[in-house]
């Protein structure tokens, strides 16, 4: 049983956030790599969508496995009742 846990355990997703774009203060600056400040965007919101659905599927993992112990716990406190 405990081993079943640490397999459930060990089977966890890390989402990892992406960082935001730098945007420079100098709208110069900004303006010349406008092309790359957009990307940076663009890529940080497709990551942000796939860190969102990362969350989504860990919480769900996670409860899942919760449920599980508890229910694990349950049996294991009528075994060990006097």
């Amino acid at each position: 049983m405990f081993s079943a846990f640490l397999a459930g355990s060990a089977a966890a997703e890390i989402c990892i956030a992406p960082q935001p774009p730098f945007v420079p203060g100098n709208p110069e600056a900004a303006r010349e790599y406008s092309d790359i400040i957009r990307n940076d965007f663009e890529l940080y919101i497709r990551d942000i969508e796939a860190y969102f659905r990362c969350m989504d599927d860990e919480r769900a993992r996670a409860f899942k496995e919760a449920r599980e112990v508890s229910e694990a716990y349950g049996r294991f406190l009528k075994v060990i009742e006097p």
